[in-house]
């Protein structure tokens, strides 16, 4: 009986020492799901110069709509991210390390990554058929889906430089 109570006395500590610091409420959760920052990224390989290949996600109610979530989380999360290191790649620092830069030029951003905006013009490559397998994840609310994609990054660097929202690399400290 003493065994018992020991045993259910340890077990209860243990529960209560680790249930309360990883317990997250819904809202948070929510919150967490729906950032702008929720890049999911896998590098692949190394491009061409001035490119970088990678895999991404998206997320969408239809497949389409998660291809072009996904296409355009591939262009920010070059612009506000990063991309990590893998797979033979160096990792690379965003192009506009500003901190908020996406709401300092919010004004910017909303008419580059509007439907069709030009975003998509430093996609060079993608597979753009519907994924499927692996690739391909059914939600409670829609899909989420894995893309190839070949961004060009020194192309896309250049444009913000151009237009006043990433600061030049030759530029001084």
């Amino acid at each position: 009986m003493r065994r018992l109570l020991i045993g259910l006395s340890v077990t209860f500590l243990a529960l209560a020492m680790v249930l309360p610091a990883s317990a997250q409420n819904r809202r948070e959760r929510k919150i967490l799901w729906n950032s702008q920052y929720n890049y999911e990224i896998e590098p692949v390989g190394v491009g061409q110069d001035g490119t970088k290949v990678f895999k991404v996600w998206g997320y969408g109610k239809k497949v389409q709509d998660a291809v072009m979530n996904a296409k355009e989380a591939a262009v920010a999360a070059c612009i506000f991210k990063g991309l990590p290191g893998g797979a033979g790649s160096a990792p690379t620092p965003p192009i506009c390390s500003q901190p908020n830069a996406e709401q300092i030029h919010a004004d910017y951003f909303e008419k580059f990554f509007e439907v069709g905006g030009k975003y998509l013009q430093f996609i060079a490559l993608t597979n753009d058929g519907e994924p499927s397998g692996a690739d391909r994840i059914k939600m409670k609310k829609g899909y989420k889906v894995a893309i190839y994609v070949q961004v060009m990054y020194d192309a896309l660097r250049k444009q913000l430089e151009n237009d006043g929202i990433a600061r030049r690399l030759d530029a001084g400290f």
